[in-house]
């Protein structure tokens, strides 16, 4: 299926996801919060740490910076930044309040403090200029993507810089239908295994669908400079099945 065209691509996603995106998902995600960084570890083959370490490269801390994870889920990044900067302030941000419970447990039980907000990252409870860095991982294709990088665009503070991961839908039509393939057999696999509710495996289709409607890595860099990021750069991994973007709000002037 080839998606619609970048100029109208956010539309019909919404069009599209409507239902699922604003009375599905918090469903999906009570049901596999238990069992989340476990099943992706078995989805992935055991890449899913390289993933982390290799998207937590791409980021510059520096002790009594502000950083905010949105859609943190698990605070799998908020824990990963504290571990490389334990003298940085981390918030984070997710809709699911059974996600981030798992989150908060995790962290306590590394002794790290993440200040978590319950919310829609929609509309970021957060004022303009506020933070140094924000990441999100892995959960842009549930999103409004242009309203959700234009909040971060405002909570950022001029010079601090925005820090994307996620699949992407791969530029080349043989790897995606390859990519495609592997996620069918990948959801059923993890669906039988971990035993996931109905919420979870009435999804499935969702989940690729998705990602056939998402942006390809440089798709993604021109919503990036659209939107008034500067020094946007990206990052693939896998032929273009999974890309990290960086991007920075500009100084004043």
């Amino acid at each position: 299926m080839n998606p619609p065209p970048l100029a109208t691509r956010e539309v019909a996603r919404e069009e599209r996801f409507r239902t699922v995106w604003t009375q599905e998902l918090n469903r999906v995600f009570a049901d596999v919060a238990p069992y989340y960084d476990r099943a992706n570890h078995v989805a992935s083959l055991g890449l899913w740490k390289w993933f982390l370490d290799s998207f937590l490269n791409t980021i510059e801390l520096r002790p009594g910076q502000r950083a905010l994870d949105v859609c943190a889920g698990t605070n799998a990044v908020g824990i990963a930044l504290l571990e490389r900067e334990p003298a940085i302030e981390v918030h984070a941000i997710d809709r699911s309040g059974d996600m981030q419970e798992v989150g908060r447990q995790r962290a306590q039980a590394k002794g790290f403090r993440i200040h978590g907000v319950i919310g829609d990252v929609h509309e970021l409870p957060f004022p303009d200029n506020h933070f140094d860095i924000v990441t999100i991982q892995w959960a842009s294709r549930h999103l409004r993507v242009k309203r959700v990088f234009g909040e971060i665009h405002r909570v950022l503070k001029p010079g601090g810089r925005f820090h994307h991961c996620d699949m992407l839908r791969p530029a080349n039509p043989l790897v995606e239908k390859l990519y495609y393939g592997y996620l069918r057999f990948c959801l059923a696999f993890t669906g039988f295994v971990f035993r996931s509710g109905p919420a979870a495996l009435n999804c499935k289709q969702y989940f690729l669908s998705a990602l056939q409607m998402f942006y390809s890595a440089e798709e993604l860099s021109i919503v990036l400079r659209d939107l008034g990021y500067r020094e946007v750069a990206a990052k693939t991994l896998l032929a273009g099945m999974i890309g990290f973007h960086r991007g920075t709000k500009p100084l004043p002037g």
